[in-house]
């Protein structure tokens, strides 16, 4: 099968769009469609349905799409191993990283990798965590750097680098400031602002309350933790921060329980030969971990 038509029916199916995938390609529609038609004739095979403006894989399709990401990633993968045989580092280098760590983690390292290898290419795609450590296992990115925690098979490594404290916060205004001593049954009489259930840090805080026969009650949802801290600085809620991301704007909360803690860290494919960029990053990445 042709890599051109197999990328071409790969993007399509992503995107759920013909003219999606023409300009991500940077071809016209026509030229598209003629790709998704030869491959169709080579597999005697209709890989899509189109409803109105709606694209959707066929059953062969959905048959076809993991095969055709994985010859493509292996195509990648040889041209990546026979371009890193001479000790170059170039080229690209994809990431998926969450929004905190990308804002409040990686600046720095991303400046001394790239000063150090200006020929790499950074292709960085923010991501929650867990579906960043879901595309690094189906190939679409080399490395994650993500809160761990989520479930993973064998194929995924994960090199934890940072350890975060978590801590309960509110306004300077809210009620809880006045209540002394706090237990953490007072928390349940008032909303909670917290990321989604099935992120690892509410799945933390939830542990935490279903372990003490409480109920966590979660007003507002949101997965970008500078959101959350911006409607707890204003009163609407309180909710469980990184210890780094405090200020004046936030009164911590003294409950007297054990440290609340969550690991970040990277994770990569096992089954897949490192590129000399994605080596040099680890290593710069934990260098610069162990200077600060």
């Amino acid at each position: 099968m042709d890599t051109q038509h197999l990328s071409t029916f790969v993007a399509i199916a992503e995107s759920g769009s013909f003219s999606v995938a023409a300009a991500r390609l940077h071809l016209t529609q026509p030229a598209i469609s003629k790709r998704i038609a030869l491959l169709e004739q080579q597999l005697d095979k209709k890989l899509f349905d189109r409803y109105g403006k709606q694209t959707q894989l066929t059953p062969a399709g959905r048959a076809l799409l993991p095969h055709a990401r994985e010859i493509l990633q292996a195509v990648t993968d040889a041209g990546r191993a026979l371009a890193d045989l001479d000790g170059e580092v170039s080229g690209p280098l994809s990431i998926a990283t969450s929004h905190h760590i990308g804002l409040h983690r990686l600046p720095s390292v991303l400046s001394e990798f790239s000063r150090a290898f200006p020929k790499v290419h950074l292709d960085l795609h923010f991501l929650d965590s867990e579906k960043a450590l879901t595309a690094v296992a189906q190939g679409e990115f080399e490395l994650g750097v993500i809160t761990l925690g989520g479930q993973t098979s064998g194929q995924i490594t994960q090199r934890p680098i940072w350890r975060d404290t978590l801590e309960f916060v509110c306004a300077k205004t809210h009620p809880l400031t006045q209540q002394e001593p706090l237990q953490l049954s007072d928390l349940c009489d008032y909303q909670a602002i917290a990321p989604d259930s099935n992120t690892h840090t509410t799945r933390l805080i939830q542990r935490l309350f279903e372990g003490n026969e409480l109920t966590l009650n979660i007003s507002m949802v949101t997965n970008h933790l500078d959101t959350i801290k911006m409607m707890v600085s204003i009163g609407l809620g309180w909710g469980v921060l990184p210890r780094s991301m405090i200020d004046a704007q936030l009164t911590t909360l003294n409950l007297q329980l054990p440290p609340l803690t969550r690991e970040l860290g990277v994770v990569f494919d096992n089954r897949r030969s490192q590129s000399n960029a994605a080596q040099k990053f680890l290593a710069v990445l934990q260098s610069s971990t162990q200077a600060g």
